[in-house]
C-alpha cells in the first residue's frame, strides 16, 4: 500500500457531539448502528464472522480508534471488513477514511459521480451559513470542505445496483446533497441505509442534534445544493416502503411511524425540507 493518500488541508478534528455519541444499536441482527459525535456508520454483516461484514461511511475526523474498536468488539479481535461502501464524501461521512484503509487494506466503494470528490480531482461546493436553519448551519464554514484523495484506493459501484461483498443488497442513485449520493436497500426485510437522502433530525439545529430529537427531515440543508434532486430521491425511497431506515444522522425509525412520517416528507418536502431561503435554493449556485 505504497500508494499515497491524503485528506485537504482544511481537515481537522469538529467540536460537536450529541447524547448518542460513541453508542452503537443493533438495528436488525446483522445491521450495527455506531453514532460518531453526531454521525452515523453502519456494520453490516453475521457476527459470526469476522470477515464477512461490510462498512458503511467512515465517520467523523480522527475517529477511526473508536471505529475499529467497536467493530472487534463486535466482530472479534483483528475483524476486518470485506469492503467500505460510501454514501457519499462530506466531511463526516470520510473522516477515518484513510486510516482505516491503512489498518484494513480493503477496497472502497462509491459511486461514480462521487470518485472526484475522493480522488482529489474536485471539491464539493461551500457549505452555505446563510441558509435557514439553526446554529449547525451558521457554523458550516469551519467544516472540512477539501477533497480527499483515496487515489485508486477507491473504486465506482457497479453500474448494474448490486454492491460487491453485500448479497441482496442493492444501491439506490439518491442525488440533491451530493451528486453521487447512494442508499442502500434490501428488499428481503425492507432494510434502509438512507446515508443523508433523508435524517431523522433536524441537522441544523445544534440543541437538537445534541439531545437526538427524532423528526424525519430533508437532508441536512447546510450541505444541500440541489433541492428538487433532493426531493426526487425521498420520493423514490419512499416508494420502496422501507420496514426500517437507518439514516446518516438521528435515530433508526421503522414499521408505521417510518411509513407514515416518510410518505408525509415526499408529499410535503418542499414545506417540511426545502428552506425558505438560502445560496442554494433557488438551484443558481449550485
Amino acid at each position: 500500500m505504497s500508494e499515497q493518500m491524503n485528506y485537504g488541508e482544511d481537515y481537522k478534528f469538529i467540536p460537536v457531539t450529541s447524547v448518542m455519541s460513541g453508542l452503537g444499536q443493533e438495528v436488525t441482527s446483522d445491521i450495527y448502528s455506531l453514532t460518531i459525535q453526531v454521525v452515523n456508520l453502519c456494520m453490516v454483516g453475521n457476527t459470526n464472522h469476522s470477515q464477512a461484514w461490510t462498512l458503511i461511511d467512515a465517520g467523523m475526523p480522527k475517529s477511526a480508534d473508536k471505529i475499529i474498536h467497536e467493530a472487534e468488539n463486535r466482530f472479534g479481535t483483528d475483524a476486518r471488513p470485506n469492503a467500505i461502501v460510501l454514501t457519499h464524501g462530506h466531511f463526516d461521512h470520510v473522516g477515518a477514511i484513510i486510516e482505516l484503509i491503512e489498518h484494513w487494506d480493503v477496497p472502497v466503494y462509491a459511486h461514480e459521480l462521487e470518485i472526484p470528490y475522493l480522488t482529489g480531482v474536485k471539491s464539493y461546493p461551500a457549505p452555505d451559513p446563510t441558509v435557514e436553519g439553526g446554529l449547525v448551519a451558521k457554523m458550516s464554514p469551519y467544516f472540512p470542505n477539501e477533497p480527499i484523495n483515496l487515489g485508486s484506493h477507491v473504486k465506482p459501484l457497479p453500474s448494474d445496483g448490486t454492491v460487491p461483498s453485500m448479497l441482496e443488497w442493492n444501491w439506490i442513485h439518491t442525488p440533491g446533497h451530493s451528486p453521487g449520493h447512494i442508499s442502500l436497500y434490501r428488499q428481503s426485510d425492507g432494510a434502509l441505509i438512507a446515508g443523508d437522502a433523508f435524517v431523522t433530525v433536524k441537522q441544523e439545529s445544534l440543541f437538537k442534534t445534541l439531545v437526538q430529537d427524532q423528526e424525519i427531515s430533508g437532508p441536512p440543508r447546510y450541505l444541500t445544493t440541489d433541492w428538487q434532486q433532493a426531493w426526487d430521491s425521498v420520493k423514490k425511497l419512499s416508494d420502496l416502503k422501507p420496514q426500517i431506515a437507518i439514516t446518516g444522522h438521528g435515530m433508526p425509525m421503522k414499521g408505521q411511524e417510518l411509513t407514515d412520517n416518510l410518505t408525509k416528507l415526499a408529499i410535503d418536502f418542499d414545506v417540511i425540507a426545502i428552506p425558505k431561503y438560502g445560496r442554494y435554493v433557488d438551484g443558481s449556485q449550485n
